[in-house]
Order: C-alpha cells, then structure tokens, then sequence
C-alpha cells in the first residue's frame, strides 16, 4: 500500500495557497499597473519582474545553505513568508515605479529566504517513494491559490471600479492567514541522526559534494529558464488585442487553473517515468505556446497559448524539485535547492530584460519567438542524454 502524504506537507500546501492568493492579487494586476497609471515602458516592466524574481531565487542559496547549517528549516521559513506579508501595503502605497520596485524586492526576498527551506523540510517530512506526489501536492495547492487570486483581484476591480490601490490593500488578510497557519500548523521533524553540522554555510568542498547528476539538473534548469521570461508578458500580449484592464487577472487565472489541475497528476507521473521524457514533453510544449503567442491575431490564439505554457508548467515545475531533491544527498537538500534556484535566477533576470527590450525594439511577436528558440536550444542540450 504506497505511504500516505504527510499532514506537515498538506499543512505547508495551504501556507503556499493562501499567501499565492495574496501575492498574485497584486501581480495579475502590477503589469497593467505599471503601464497604464505609472507609465513604464516594457523595458522597466521587464527590468522590475526581472530584478524581482533573480532576487528571490538568489535570496536561496544563502537561505538553503543556512538552513542546512542550523539544521532547522521552520525559522527561516516563518520569516520569509512574514516578509512577503509585509511588503503588501506598499504596492497600495506606490506613487512611483521606484517604490513598486522597491515593494517587490521586499516580497521576493522573503519568497527567496523561504524557498529552498520550504522545499527541503518537505524533503525531510516525505518517504522518497511519494516525493514527485508531495511535491506536486505543495505544487498544486500553491497553484489554487495562484488562480483564486487573480479571480479575487478581477471581482475586486469591477467592485472597485478599477482602483488599483484600494484592491491591492486587500492583498494582506490571506497573507497573514497564511503566516499564522505556518506558525501554528506546521511541525518540523527532528534532525536524522549522523547529519552532522556544516562547518561554515557556504564552502566549494561543499558545492562539489553535491555530485555531476545534481549539476546536470541545474544546467537544465537555468536553459529552461531562459526560455519562460516573466508571465508578465503574457498578460500585457492580452491587453494588445483590447483585454480590458479590470479583466487583465482573466490570464492568469485561465494559466493556473490548468497548471493546478495538471502539477499533481504529472508529479505523481514523474515518481513512474522518466523524468528525461517528462522534460523533453514539456520543452516541446513550451515551444509551441510561443509560437502561438507570436502569430496571435487574437483573444482566442492568446487563450490558447497561455493554456499551453499552464501545461508545460505543471509537467515541468514539481519534476525539476523533484529532480533536484533526487539527486543531491539528504543532508545537503537546502544547500541544493538554493544553488539550483541561484543559476535559474540568473537566468530569469536575463530573460525578463531581454523580453522588455525585445518587445520595445522588435515588437511582441519578437519576444515570444526568442522564447521558442531558448526552449529549442534546450531540447537540443537534453535530447542526447540517455535516461538514467
């Protein structure tokens, strides 16, 4: 009879639930508002989602790293979901694309302190046989949430007739459910015996413990990354064919309801195939929702699109966690996830700016076709490989 999912990982899925609806009720809506009320071009959309998201992935390393240091992943997990609550007032407050700025380096640096302690301590809650399904659970609880915000943020604008600041105040009643919830229903196990403490949190001896395999998923990782710039950018393709802005959340929401539905099933998938097979599905996915976002000529090819890529994120998102808690040795998981998440922040802020650019320079079409040919160039690298 296969092991039952834990009730920390459940507990730790409606922790991520409620803070993605905080989260992505200002986020479906930040796009638009930077480019309708503050005035920023694609460039410093692209530069601001860019230098945001890097944050936070880099932000891991460090948090991962310590975490294995102290031998406890709670703490730092507490205080970066507290951070993300904090920052929400002051994207209601923003009078300048310096302070959104400002309020989303904030959000991503509590995202980054409790990334890789998050997905380490499910890690350390869940027997290896259920890891893909744990993952995936977490995965799509977190996706729920990341759907249930933007619809909120979309009955929230035609109640509030468009006023971005007054919804965006909303944002702070589930972000602090969600921290409560992590204080009081979350309960770390003790620490396995033979685990010894690191000598100091961040060491190369370290780093080259972590073994080719775990290296390999992270260069896979960051090409991947390349490929799928700041889903930003779909919500502004949306507008260019007359989305209304009050309407704008509809894309992510249509985009994470399918990656809700299909994290869980493709997690538990990727505990029974090859994960080389998972991945080369979802490159080819990816691929083709950039293609279609390129050649829209309308509402209907975008809704397409973005449902394409809200497939391939579910195929691959949990597959690289799991992948990457595979591979590297148990007592090192935090440092593992932090590297992992530092090479795919790198590349984000890389392909973030480049969208902007391209899109001010080229156009729309531009950009999504160097996203097909990130994920072309990927497919390549991983199609000579032989599964393990």
């Amino acid at each position: 009879m296969p092991a039952r999912i834990p009730r920390g990982v459940w507990m730790l899925g409606f922790v991520s639930l409620f803070m993605d609806i905080s989260s992505e009720l200002i986020h479906s809506l930040l796009p638009v508002f930077m480019v309708s009320s503050l005035g920023a071009s694609m460039v410093f959309v692209g530069i601001v989602e860019g230098i945001a998201e890097a944050t936070a992935l880099i932000v891991k390393v460090f948090s991962g790293t310590l975490s294995d240091y102290l031998g406890r992943r709670k703490g730092l997990t507490v205080l970066g979901y507290g951070l993300g609550a904090l920052s929400k007032p002051l994207f209601a407050l923003a009078l300048t694309m310096h302070w959104v700025l400002a309020a989303r380096f904030m959000d991503r640096i509590g995202k980054g302190i409790r990334g890789a302690p998050r997905d380490a301590l499910i890690a350390d809650l869940t027997p290896p046989e259920i890891r893909g399904a744990a993952y995936g659970l977490r995965q799509s609880l977190d996706t729920v949430g990341a759907f249930a915000g933007p619809l909120l943020a979309i009955g929230l604008m035609l109640a509030f007739a468009g006023d971005f600041r007054t919804v965006f105040w909303f944002a702070l009643i589930p972000a602090a459910l969600s921290v409560l919830l992590l204080v009081f229903g979350v309960h770390e196990p003790d620490r396995p015996a033979g685990h010894g403490k690191l000598r100091s949190p961040i060491r190369w001896r370290t780093l080259r413990n972590l073994g080719a395999a775990f290296w390999w998923v992270v260069a896979i990782g960051g090409v991947f990354t390349l490929a799928r710039f700041s889903e930003a950018f779909l919500i502004l393709r949306a507008r260019d064919f007359g989305l209304a802005d009050a309407w704008a959340p509809l894309v992510l929401v249509v985009m994470n309801v399918v990656y809700a539905f299909s994290a869980f099933p493709l997690g538990r998938l990727a505990d029974r195939v090859s994960h080389r097979t998972l991945l080369i599905s979802g490159l080819m996915l990816l691929i083709a929702a950039d293609v279609v976002l390129a050649q829209a000529q309308g509402l209907a090819a975008v809704a397409l699109g973005v449902v394409l890529w809200g497939v391939h994120m579910g195929m691959t998102q949990g597959l690289l966690s799991t992948m990457v808690a595979a591979a590297a040795p148990p007592e090192l998981r935090g440092t593992a996830f932090g590297c992992f998440n530092l090479v795919s922040g790198t590349a984000m802020l890389f392909a973030s700016v480049l969208a902007g650019l391209l899109w001010d320079t080229l156009g729309a079409m531009t950009t999504f076709y160097a996203g097909a040919a990130f994920a072309a160039l990927s497919l390549v690298l991983l199609l000579p490989r032989r599964a393990a």
